[in-house]
C-alpha cells in the first residue's frame, strides 16, 4: 500500500471511531487471540464480513463484550449466524458476536420468553437501548457452533451503525496476531476479452502455473502472445505464522508498464452488495473446480466500491511490443507477494463469437426465453454483463418436466429470476409436492416453486440443470437416546427428509406448546427440561414435523421426569 493509500485508510479508520477503538477494543476471551478467517475472504455468494476467532476446538468459552455498548438486537435461527448478538457502542459502531451456544442469562431469558410467546425457535428481536447495557469486558455470552458455522469460533463483526457497512475488525487486533507470511500465488489466469481479445491463438482463458525459485521469486514458463483486449484472474491465498488456516487477500494491484490499472483493497463493503463477488469472480471456476479466481478487471456488472481502475482493468495490446504486467498481492499486515508477466504483442486474428443457435442476453433491461415446456424471465438488473444464451433439452424417462438445460455453462444471477416449468406429466400429486430442483454433480437441489395450471414457477439464482420433481413422502422422525431422556433431561430426536427439506415443526407437552431448538447442520432438535413449565410426573409429547411441501410426520410417546 503506498504512503497516500495509508494515511486515506487512516483517516476513515479515525472518522469511524477506530482510532479509540483501536486502545478500547478488548479480547473478547480469556486466552490468546488466534483467527481461523479474516475480513473478505471470498466466500459463495458472498464476501465473509468479519474476523473468526478460534475457541480451541471446544464450546462454551465466555465470551465478553469488546467494548461498552448495548445489546441493540439479538437473533437465534438454525442457520446463518445461529445465536447472534448485536452490541451498539457510543460511536455508533456495531459489533457482532455470532454462532454462540447461549446468551448471558439476562438476555437469554428474555430470548425464550419471546420463543414461547411467538411459539417459534427462531426469532429476531430489536432491543431498546436501556434494556441490556454492558460494560467491556462483561460476559455477554458462551461461544458455541450454532446456525451454519462449520466448527466452534466465534464469528465477530464491526459494523458502521450509520450505513450498516461491514468494517474489517483486524486494524483492532492487529498486535495481538502474529504474520510474518505474505501471499501465496496459486495460480494466474489470462482472460481474452470475447470478440475482442486473444492469446496464443485462441479466445480461450489460459491458466499459467507460477515457478517459485529458491528466493521467493515468481516466474512462468509459459510465453504467452496476445493482441486485442485481455484481463486477468488470480487465484491467491495468505497464511499467518503458526497456523495451518487459508485465508482472504486484502488488498491486490495490478500495473501495466508502470501505470497502475486496477486496485482492490477490502477495508470494508456494503452487505447488501455482498453479493457483487459474482460479478468479480470467474464464476465457472468456482462452480466447476471450486477455485476463486479473482478478476483484475472490471464487469459492468460488478459495483463493488473498493475496487478502483483505469479501463476497467483491461490491457489493450495493439502493439507489437512487450507488455510488462505487474501483480502485488498484500496482507492484513503488509506482507506482500510480487510477481510480473511479460506479454508480447503479436498481431494475430481475433475468433469472432459463436453465436448459431443463441439469443442474446443483455445486462440492461429485461430478458426473456421461452421454449417448449420452459419460460425464463430475467429482471434488469440481474446480470454482471452480456452474453449469448444457449438453451439445451435432455429427456429424462423418470421425470415429470423433462432436464431444462439454461445455458452451457454457470452463470450467476444478482436477482432472482423466474423459471416455469411445465409437466409432461401429472401423477396425481398434490400440487403443492411439486417442485423445480437444479441438478449439478448428481445432485438434486431443492428449489420448490408454486403450481400454476401444469406449470411450475419458482424463482432462480443461476442459470443451469433444471426439472421438476415430486416430494410426497413426510419425514422421518427418529428418538435420540430415548432411555436416557430422564438422566440427560432432555429430550432429543434426528429429523431427515428425501427431498425438499424439513420446513416447520411444532411439539406439545401435555397440550402445551414446548420449545425445542433445532441444529440446522446435524438435523438434531432438542428439548430441555424446564422446571418452570414442566412438572415431576409422566408426560405426554407430541411432534409434528412437516417439509417443505407440506407432507406431515406426527410422532407421539410418553415419557417420565
Amino acid at each position: 500500500m503506498t504512503t497516500v493509500r495509508r494515511i486515506a485508510c487512516f483517516a476513515v479508520l479515525c472518522t469511524l471511531g477506530y482510532c479509540g477503538m483501536a486502545q478500547q477494543a478488548g479480547n473478547p476471551f480469556d486466552f490468546a487471540i488466534a483467527l481461523s478467517g479474516n475480513f473478505g475472504e471470498l466466500r459463495p455468494n458472498h464476501l465473509h464480513s468479519g474476523l473468526d476467532f478460534k475457541t480451541q476446538q471446544r464450546e462454551g468459552h465466555p465470551v465478553h463484550a469488546v467494548r461498552d455498548g448495548y445489546v441493540s438486537r439479538v437473533a437465534v435461527s438454525p442457520w446463518g449466524y445461529g445465536n447472534v448478538i448485536y452490541m451498539t457502542h457510543p460511536d455508533s459502531t456495531v459489533s457482532v458476536y455470532a454462532h454462540l451456544q447461549r446468551f448471558a442469562d439476562s438476555v437469554a431469558a428474555a430470548v425464550k420468553a419471546r420463543q414461547y410467546e411467538a411459539e417459534s425457535f427462531q426469532v429476531d428481536l430489536a432491543l431498546p437501548p436501556g434494556q441490556f447495557a454492558f460494560g467491556r469486558g462483561e460476559v455477554i455470552g458462551y461461544s458455541g457452533n450454532s446456525g451454519s458455522s462449520g466448527g466452534p469460533h466465534l464469528h465477530f463483526e464491526v459494523r458502521d451503525g450509520r450505513t450498516g457497512e461491514a468494517l474489517d475488525p483486524l486494524p483492532l487486533y492487529r498486535e495481538r496476531v502474529a504474520d510474518t507470511r505474505a501471499p501465496r500465488l496459486r495460480a494466474l489466469m489470462i482472460c481474452p476479452s470475447e470478440g475482442l481479445g486473444v492469446v496464443n491463438g485462441s479466445a480461450e482463458k489460459r491458466r499459467l502455473l507460477p515457478v517459485t525459485d529458491r528466493d521467493g521469486g515468481i516466474s512462468f514458463r509459459d510465453s504467452v502472445e496476445a493482441w486485442g483486449r485481455i484481463g486477468f484472474a488470480v487465484c491467491a491465498d495468505d497464511y499467518m505464522d503458526g497456523a495451518s488456516n487459508v485465508y482472504g487477500v486484502k488488498e491486490m494491484t495490478v500495473s501495466v508498464d508502470g501505470e497502475e490499472v486496477f486496485h482492490s483493497c477490502l477495508d470494508r463493503f456494503s452487505l447488501d452488495e455482498s453479493r457483487y463477488i459474482n460479478a468479480w469472480i470467474d464464476y465457472e471456476e468456482w462452480i466447476e473446480r471450486r477455485r476463486f479466481y479473482v478478476k483484475t478487471f472490471v464487469e459492468q456488472g460488478n459495483h463493488f466500491r473498493f475496487i478502483t481502475s483505469r479501463n476497467r482493468g483491461y490491457v489493450t495490446v495493439d502493439e507489437a511490443r512487450t507488455y510488462r504486467i505487474d501483480f502485488r498481492l498484500t496482507d492484513g499486515f503488509g506482507n506482500t507477494c510480487r510477481f510480473a508477466l511479460n506479454v508480447t504483442g503479436k498481431e494475430q486474428a481475433i475468433p469472432a463469437p459463436d453465436t448459431e443457435g443463441t439469443t442474446p442476453f443483455y445486462r440492461h433491461g429485461e430478458n426473456r426465453f421461452g421454449a417448449s415446456g420452459v419460460r425464463l424471465h430475467i429482471p434488469a438488473g440481474s446480470l454482471y454483463g452480456h452474453f449469448y444464451f444457449r438453451y439445451g433439452a435432455e429427456a429424462d424417462s423418470t421425470g415429470v418436466a423433462g432436464i431444462h438445460v439454461l445455458h452451457d455453462r454457470p452463470v450467476a444471477l444478482h436477482r432472482p429470476a423466474r423459471l416455469s416449468l411445465r409437466l409432461l406429466r401429472e401423477g396425481g400429486a398434490d400440487g403443492r409436492q411439486y417442485g423445480i430442483v437444479a441438478l449439478r454433480g448428481g445432485r438434486q437441489s431443492w428449489i420448490g416453486g408454486v403450481y400454476r395450471d401444469g406449470w411450475i414457477d419458482a424463482e432462480i439464482g443461476e442459470l443451469g440443470r433444471y426439472t421438476v420433481c415430486i416430494d410426497s413422502v413426510a419425514p422421518v422422525i427418529t428418538p435420540v437416546n430415548r432411555a436416557r431422556w430422564t438422566a440427560s433431561q432432555t429430550i432429543a430426536f434426528r429429523l431427515t427428509d428425501n427431498l425438499s427439506g424439513i420446513h416447520a415443526w411444532r411439539a406439545t407437552i401435555d397440550g402445551a406448546y414446548a420449545l425445542f431448538a433445532l441444529d440446522g447442520k446435524k438435523g438434531l432438535i432438542s428439548c430441555a427440561f424446564d422446571p418452570e413449565r414442566l412438572t415431576r410426573g409422566k408426560h405426554t409429547l407430541r411432534l409434528t414435523v412437516t417439509d417443505a411441501c407440506g407432507n406431515q410426520a406426527v410422532h407421539e410417546t410418553d415419557f417420565t421426569w
